[in-house]
């Protein structure tokens, strides 16, 4: 099968519970190195954040976390196989549902999954920080030197998806 093809089961998307932590911190920690993320010099302890999970088969397939403040609604983590689009969409639904008329995100100038995973669901590349996970890894040591593909993890990217303008529903 190509990397790119996903088979699509019924997935169901609800908030976070308390039962669900120790799953979250597991993921997080696989897949983040710690259930922290620095994002523009922001400590986030994922664990304190609203989110929704992903339920594929009976199974805690994945996570979305996020952040609302007088900024937007910033995607603080997404992680899980195949459910990410479902669980963007949850995201995106809350932020309008809460009047946010900006949703927006930072990535590593190495992940290039997420880079064509978020412009798909039409965000823009808005801003990059160069050098800023240097100083990220005083607050999270846990973050390689070397990500995807072995690219030097060195600069935040931040996407952005306005609510209000066409073509800003993600389909």
């Amino acid at each position: 099968m190509h990397p790119d093809v996903t088979v699509t089961r019924a997935v169901t998307i609800r908030p976070i519970e308390p039962a669900d932590l120790p799953m979250l911190e597991d993921l997080m920690v696989r897949e983040f190195g710690a259930p922290l993320v620095v994002s523009a010099g922001v400590i986030h302890d994922v664990r304190q954040l609203p989110g929704f999970i992903a339920i594929r088969d009976d199974v805690r397939a994945g996570i979305a976390c996020y952040d609302i403040t007088e900024a937007g609604c910033e995607v603080v983590a997404i992680a899980g196989i195949g459910v990410g689009s479902a669980l963007l969409h949850a995201v995106i639904d809350e932020a309008r549902a809460v009047g946010c008329e900006r949703v927006w995100l930072i990535t590593t100038n190495d992940n290039t999954r997420a880079l064509r995973f978020y412009q798909r669901h039409g965000f823009d590349l808005c801003a990059l920080r160069r050098f800023a996970v240097d100083e990220a890894r005083r607050f999270k040591p846990e973050i390689p030197d070397l990500g995807e593909d072995d690219i030097p993890i060195r600069h935040e990217l931040e996407l952005e998806l306005f609510l209000d303008q066409p073509g800003s529903t993600v389909e």
